[in-house]
């Protein structure tokens, strides 16, 4: 029988429908031939002259670069002197202000982060970091939001892998609202939110992946079919003060790596959430508890999801919990 969920990091409820449901094996992606060669990618060795000036690298000891960003071509938002605000009667408008960049995971055209080696991966969650300080600290942006589109479903444009990193002069309401449950929940029960959910999810065990420095589970709300969260054991408010590098790399790998043997070359999103820096919102370095959420993009949005905001997962976390768990 279909049930309905609530979970404390998105205060929203989900529907669990396992009648709807169907094996792993039927969720298991074909991937079509991919859209572009090396010869005329603009992400690969040779054609950096096809992108905009570069941003930041990272280079290898023979001088070549293992990691590099570039500005995006066709930026959602772009660079400017300074935000500019009007109202239209109850309307608002801003101007797009804000910055728009692109990480080229590796000179590699086809090996996607769980296919690469771990020493790369720890190279890509550095300049990960490296990005997020650097904008984190323009006064003109409020909000930083690191993610990757995987797959044409995913919402990757070009085959390459790459992620995005954009920085908005708005708090997005995505993260105003779980900044707000995890606040409030502080505020009743003076603990931290992402520390209590470990320490339930590692008593009852069913959802959880993986359990080393880094929580790899599916979450007991999960929206869609094999839904992962990276949360880390250990407090941290802010990702960019990461100590433990090589272990949130190898959770990280590890996860895409057991989607894969799972699912195939399943499209998926990953997005960060992170503590925006600033002061607007007091004793936040106690109270949030930064996380990764890795979406694989495995069913459609319909009218009902649109309508309500909630949306209907045909597999249960702790089913997918338990395939994901296998897969290695």
């Amino acid at each position: 029988m279909p049930e309905l969920r609530w979970g404390p990091l998105r205060r929203r409820w989900v529907i669990v429908a396992p009648e709807r449901g169907k094996r792993p094996s039927d969720f298991r992606v074909q991937v079509p031939p991919a859209a572009s060669s090396p010869r005329d990618c603009p992400f690969c060795p040779g054609n950096e002259h096809l992108t905009p000036p570069e941003i930041a690298r990272i280079s290898g000891p023979d001088g070549n670069w293992r990691v590099r960003v570039v500005p995006n071509k066709f930026p959602a938002l772009s660079d400017g002197p300074r935000l500019e605000l009007a109202r239209q009667g109850i309307l608002r408008r801003a101007s797009g202000l804000g910055a728009h960049e692109v990480v080229i995971d590796s000179p590699d055209h086809v090996r996607d982060l769980d296919e690469l080696p771990l020493e790369q991966v720890r190279l890509v969650v550095d300049m990960y970091i490296e990005r997020l300080v650097a904008l984190s600290s323009d006064l003109r942006f409020r909000y930083v939001q690191l993610f990757k589109n995987h797959g044409r479903e995913g919402g990757a444009s070009l085959s390459h892998p790459h992620s995005q990193i954009v920085a908005t002069p708005v708090l997005p309401p995505e993260a105003e609202a779980r900044l707000s449950a995890a606040r409030d929940f502080h505020s009743a029960h003076g603990r931290c939110l992402v520390c209590e959910l470990v320490e339930e999810e590692l008593k009852v065990g069913d959802r959880v992946v993986e359990a080393g420095d880094f929580l790899v589970l599916s979450p007991y709300d999960a929206r869609f079919p094999f839904e992962l969260l990276i949360l880390p054991r250990e407090h941290g408010h802010d990702f960019t003060q990461l100590s433990r590098r090589d272990a949130f790399a190898r959770a990280l790998k590890g996860a895409l790596t057991r989607l894969r043997a799972l699912l195939g070359d399943v499209p998926y999103n990953f997005v960060l959430h992170t503590a925006p820096r600033g002061t607007d919102w007091p004793g936040i370095e106690d109270w949030y508890h930064w996380h990764l959420e890795i979406i694989p993009r495995l069913t459609k949005l319909a009218g009902f999801e649109w309508g309500t905001g909630m949306f209907i997962n045909p597999m249960p976390p702790e089913a997918a919990a338990e395939h994901l768990r296998a897969a290695l």
